[in-house]
């Protein structure tokens, strides 16, 4: 293995309200323009979509939203991402749900500062992304947990 130095600070916030608490001063620290990404739609069903477009729109934050983000997203839907993030020129990632959605955007935030296609980067000619827009993540909370 070649050796390398990893770095990959993470600020987590935990709790009822961390968002609501949180979100805005973190985000006081990127660009205006932001990528909220979500799946399905629970994310509206439950509230936590209101709330997080009002932190947003309250930071004074422009919106491209990418829905839809599916349970194993699809190539496709990286691409789709992608091309959202270049195009809109985002500055931030914001990633709301799951797992799915979260590790989507990773994906989405290296192919976006890439000019070239990440798959053929990675796996043809075996280099990794270097660069990558800034992300965070809310966590919905599964329903079916309970207290």
């Amino acid at each position: 293995m070649n050796k390398f130095s990893y770095s990959y600070p993470v600020k987590a916030y935990f709790g009822d309200g961390a968002a609501r608490e949180n979100l805005a001063a973190e985000l006081a620290k990127y660009g205006k323009n932001v990528l909220l990404a979500y799946g399905g739609g629970s994310v509206k069903r439950v509230g936590i979509y209101d709330e997080i477009m009002a932190i947003l729109k309250a930071a004074d934050k422009n919106v491209t939203e990418f829905g839809g983000v599916m349970s194993n997203p699809t190539y496709a839907k990286v691409q789709e991402g992608a091309k959202l993030a270049k195009s809109n020129n985002i500055d931030f990632i914001l990633a709301v749900g799951g797992g799915s959605v979260i590790n989507c955007c990773k994906i989405v935030s290296a192919q976006a500062k890439m000019d070239g296609d990440i798959w053929e980067t990675e796996y043809t000619a075996h280099k990794n992304p270097t660069e990558f827009i800034p992300m965070g993540a809310v966590v919905r909370r599964s329903a079916r947990v309970r207290r």
